[in-house]
This record gives C-alpha cells, structure tokens and sequence, in this order.
C-alpha cells in the first residue's frame, strides 16, 4: 500500500510517511485516520491553499464516519454559543462574524476560513472553540499557574512542563524569542515567560478537546490549530498525551520536500505536498 522512496522523493500533491520516509497511499491513511479520537491539521493562518488542503480532508473524514467535529483555534471557549448558533442556521455570514468577534479575535481574513465554516453548516458537523481567554495566556506567562486562581482558568487545567526539546524548538522558530534573549538558550530561565504563554494555548486546545470528548460531543475531532502547536509530537500533542489522549494524529503541509531533521517518526503522521501553481492568496468573495 506504500510506495518506496529510496531518496524521499516527495512529488507535489503527495503524502509522505515521515517515519518511514515513503510515500503513503491516501485512502489507507484516511482508514486509519478515521480510528483516532483527534486528528490535528496544522496551518499557516494566511494560506488560503492550506485552508482549502484542510476541508479536503474534513471532507473525507466525514465519508469514513458521520460522528466527528471540527475544533477550530481561532475561536475562544466563550464563543461556543455563536458556534453553535451558526451551525443551526440561526444567522447569517455577516452577523457571524460580527458575533464571533473574528476581526477583534483572530483577525485574520475571514475569506480564509469561510468554505470551513460552510462546510460544517452544510453538513450539519458541529464546531469546537478550542482557545482560552486572551488575557489568560499574558497573565500565565508573566506570573505562571500558580499565581492564577482555579476559577480564573477558564476551565483549563495547568500545562504540563515543556520538555526540553520543545523549548528548543521554541527558541529556533522564534530566532531566540524577544530582543533582550539575545545570547542567551533554550534553557535560560529568561526564556521561561514565552515559553509559558506558548503552552497555555497548547493546553486550553488540548483541555477543550478532551472535554469534548468526554461529553461526547463527537467521536472524532477534527483541529485547526497552527501548526507550530504540533510539529514534532510537542504543544497540544504533549498535551493531549498527558490528559489520556493516546488516539491522535498530526497531517501537516510542506512546500517542498522535508529535509532530514523532519524525517523522524514524530513529526507527524503525514506530510501532504502542496502544489506550486495552486493559489495562495486570499480569494474574492
């Protein structure tokens, strides 16, 4: 059911095993894929041809099992109503966006999103709001859980530790976080307060999940998460690890053939090439 790489030659509109650096055949791994409890589909917030490679796969989860959800990070927990409200058709596209906040809490292009969002209404697959209270994240981070009292967590409860691979992985896609962090490590203690921020979005995706869940809101979620939250099994899967979540998995995007440092078995479960000539920018409405 593989297709042998000898080189990893990773052709565009492809998936790639990672681990065991072949390609996979794609109706095997939405098989598989249908069995987990959460699979996480990481992005670029601006990239339209991402956004479209995201409801493909919705799509196609849904033609394996009807139960699933689609979580979505751009939405705080406090927004459920307004989820929940468009899926039953009670507003419309405008009054949604106006309701959900979306130019005040994500901000980016709506038009991004919005063949998601209809997808979901159409089909009648619920929506998740997986973020936390903004203010939340900037409280954690400068003064850490401890100093947050439980009933001010919006519902969350505190991240587990980051290991030490992911402060690392922190500090090389953020080129060192900070200006003042300028010769200094992963390991520094000064680099302690972005690294808390950063895991508190990681846990309030994996807490909203779980609970999810654990309501039975549905069988199979569905996460628009970004994709630095995912890469390498760190943020919300570490997370979701650590609330008893072991059926998951990550689908991610390359532009170009992985190089070797991404050829591992964490990474994630597939890696999907896109095309070059496909649009990227944001449509017209």
């Amino acid at each position: 059911m593989t297709k042998s790489s000898d080189n990893v030659f990773h052709p565009q509109t492809t998936w790639l095993d990672p681990a065991q650096k072949q390609l996979t055949d794609y109706p095997q791994l939405m098989q598989e894929l249908a069995q987990q409890q959460i699979v996480m589909l990481g992005e670029h917030h601006d990239r339209y041809d991402i956004h479209r490679w995201q409801l493909q796969i919705c799509s196609g989860l849904l033609a394996h099992r009807q139960d699933i959800a689609v979580g979505f990070e751009m939405f705080p927990r406090r927004l459920q109503p307004v989820l929940d409200a468009w899926i039953a058709g009670e507003m419309d596209e405008p009054l949604f966006l106006e309701k959900a906040e979306w130019g005040t809490v994500w901000g980016f292009d709506s038009a991004l999103y919005m063949p998601i969002f209809r997808f979901c209404r159409e089909a009648g697959v619920p929506m998740l709001a997986l973020n936390c209270h903004r203010p939340l994240v900037t409280r954690v981070g400068k003064e850490g859980w401890d100093a947050v009292p439980v009933e001010e967590r919006d519902g969350l409860t505190p991240a587990k530790d980051a290991t030490m691979a992911y402060r690392e992985y922190l500090f090389a896609i953020t080129n060192g976080g900070p200006p003042w962090m300028k010769d200094k490590s992963a390991a520094s203690p000064e680099f302690d307060r972005f690294v808390r921020a950063q895991q508190v979005w990681d846990r309030a995706f994996a807490c909203n999940i779980a609970n999810a869940l654990h309501d039975n809101k549905a069988g199979l979620i569905v996460g628009i998460i970004g994709q630095g939250h995912l890469e390498y099994g760190h943020g919300t899967p570490f997370q979701l690890r650590d609330l008893g979540i072991e059926k998951q998995a990550v689908l991610l995007t390359c532009d170009k053939p992985l190089d070797e440092a991404k050829l591992v078995q964490n990474y994630a479960k597939a890696v999907y090439r896109l095309p070059h000539n496909f649009v990227v920018s944001t449509p017209q409405n």
